[in-house]
């Protein structure tokens, strides 16, 4: 799948940005199809994470645990491979806070099993952390901590917002739609 690093780790391919790039992506995915092993199953999460498609990143996410994750929480990948570990600790963390081409996006692969929630302490690039809630599939709030400074451009589905964050200050998004 090495024709899809564009997608993940890298960020030349994006629903938002390259609409027609992402469409090939999410085809030559499916074509590939759902079933591998524990690392690569991570791998898939994370490309679909970041085509915006938290159902299927779940799905995919509750197939590791029953097929590849052994009752101590080790991947399989006979004996053990780390890799499958880590790699669906970073799909979760992608398909909630995402930060890639000048952007950090909020919630953006919410699966429908999750409707509410609350993480804390996620990093994304340019120096900041984040922390996210929400509540029946909808962003109620987010905090940007900035540990450098600096501006950052905010995603919320279609809601944009460009602030300035002066270091080791907070930035607080709360969702105005009622």
């Amino acid at each position: 799948m090495s024709h899809l690093w564009g997608l993940y780790p890298g960020d030349e391919i994006s629903p938002t940005a390259t609409p027609e790039l992402a469409e090939a992506a999410r085809k030559s995915l499916n074509v590939r199809g759902d079933k591998s092993t524990g690392w690569a199953t991570a791998f898939r999460m994370a490309m679909w994470a970041r085509l915006h498609d938290g159902d299927r990143t779940h799905k995919l996410f509750s197939s590791l645990l029953a097929n590849c994750t052994l009752p101590n929480l080790y991947d399989t990948h006979p004996p053990f491979q780390i890799d499958g570990n880590f790699g669906a600790t970073a799909a979760i963390a992608e398909m909630l806070v995402q930060s890639q081409a000048g952007e950090i996006e909020l919630l953006p692969a919410l699966p429908a099993a999750w409707p509410e929630g609350k993480v804390t302490g996620l990093r994304a690039r340019g120096g900041f952390e984040v922390g996210v809630e929400w509540k029946g599939g909808r962003l109620v709030s987010a905090t940007i901590q900035a540990s450098r400074g600096g501006t950052c451009k905010l995603r919320s589905g279609a809601v944009t917002r460009e602030v300035a964050i002066a270091e080791g200050k907070t930035y607080v998004w709360h969702d105005t739609a009622k």
